[in-house]
């Protein structure tokens, strides 16, 4: 009998130690990378006027592959500037993204080149289907309710001192 007790309180032990790992394993928002908020604003030129936007700016490797990976909330007049080292097709995808986003694609000219929508935690490839130098994710429905539209041009110095 004691055996047995033994047994049972082994298996239980290592059942709270798995799940405990599990718990500790799973990211949560304290997971989140958060990048200084750039002192310059990023402004939209819409038909209906400029737009300005408070930025994070993702320029190397690491800041690029985490994004806004794990962000459960973000300003309305918040983003993030993704800034690649040269015009070349990109794709994104939201997995462990809770939030809905805009994803803004803008060519070496400032210029943007496409809007797509990401849905929360999903791995569908977005991509603009041509090459661009810059994305900008804003929280969904911010570019329809902004009325930023392809064409209309991005000012800022991440953008204007890109070459290539």
């Amino acid at each position: 009998m004691a055996h047995r007790n033994w047994l049972t309180a082994g298996a239980l032990c290592a059942a709270i130690v798995f799940a405990a790992c599990f718990i500790a394993a799973k990211p949560s928002s304290a997971d989140a990378m958060l990048l200084p908020t750039d002192r310059t604003p990023l402004v939209v030129s819409t038909g209906s006027g400029d737009r300005s936007f408070s930025i994070e700016i993702a320029d190397t490797s690491a800041e690029r592959e985490a994004g806004l990976m794990f962000r459960q909330t973000m300003a309305d007049d918040h983003g993030m500037l993704f800034v690649f080292e040269r015009t070349d097709e990109v794709d994104f995808w939201m997995k462990n993204t809770p939030m809905a986003l805009d994803l803004i694609f803008i060519g070496q000219d400032g210029r943007i080149k496409a809007i797509k929508r990401g849905e929360p935690e999903s791995e569908a490839i977005i991509s603009p289907g041509q090459p661009v130098r810059f994305v900008l994710e804003l929280k969904a429905g911010t570019a329809a309710k902004d009325g930023i539209k392809e064409g209309d041009l991005m000012r800022h110095p991440a953008i204007g001192s890109s070459s290539n």
